[in-house]
């Protein structure tokens, strides 16, 4: 089981320092809001759209156009960590992607064809609670047929692992697909 953001796909941080300068807005006030409490949890529980959220940061930034530039901002899928996945379900191994999202993830991941390379992609908009709740690790663990001691999760959050390790799960504090891939080989997932 894989996170999304930071794993899978990265995003270019100069992308939205760009946008703050060409708006005159402080440095740091778009992401400041966007991913504080309570509007990062309403968007990520499903309680409001991605489009809701966007538009709340340009009314809390005073200015929906920079929200708007910044809510388009590009990322990049890893085509190593892709290769990665590949490799896991060419050795007969289910792979699923858990990630803090939003109802843009389904077209944001189709875009880069996610989903013909995993078994399964869950996010919280849909499952209602968050990483690292041990209520949406149980959620996908359940969906998979798969009990805890069974599964192996990796983040780069390192406090995002929490729930996966309350149920048992192995878990990998993310920071690089080399070091995943020796942490999947200490498994005896890949050879």
């Amino acid at each position: 089981m894989f996170d999304l953001d930071g794993v899978i796909r990265h995003f270019d941080p100069e992308h939205v320092a760009r946008i703050e300068r060409d708006h005159a807005l402080p440095v740091g006030s778009i992401e400041s809001f966007a991913f504080a409490s309570p509007v990062i949890d309403d968007v990520t529980t499903g309680r409001i759209s991605r489009a809701d959220w966007v538009r709340a940061i340009g009314e809390h930034v005073g200015s929906p156009t920079a929200a708007e530039a910044w809510g388009r901002q590009p990322f990049t899928p890893d085509p190593d960590v892709l290769a990665l996945l590949d490799d896991l379900r060419a050795a007969g191994h289910t792979t699923a992607v858990l990630t803090n999202g939003t109802d843009g993830v389904p077209a944001e991941v189709a875009s880069f064809g996610l989903p013909e390379r995993v078994d399964a992609v869950f996010s919280s908009h849909e499952i209602g609670v968050t990483k690292p709740d041990v209520r949406a690790f149980q959620h996908v663990l359940e969906a998979l047929g798969v009990d805890g001691p069974e599964a192996f999760f990796t983040d780069d959050s390192e406090r995002k692992l929490a729930g996966a390790v309350t149920l048992g799960m192995t878990v990998h504090h993310y920071t690089g697909v080399d070091g995943l891939r020796s942490a999947l080989a200490a498994r005896g997932v890949l050879s």
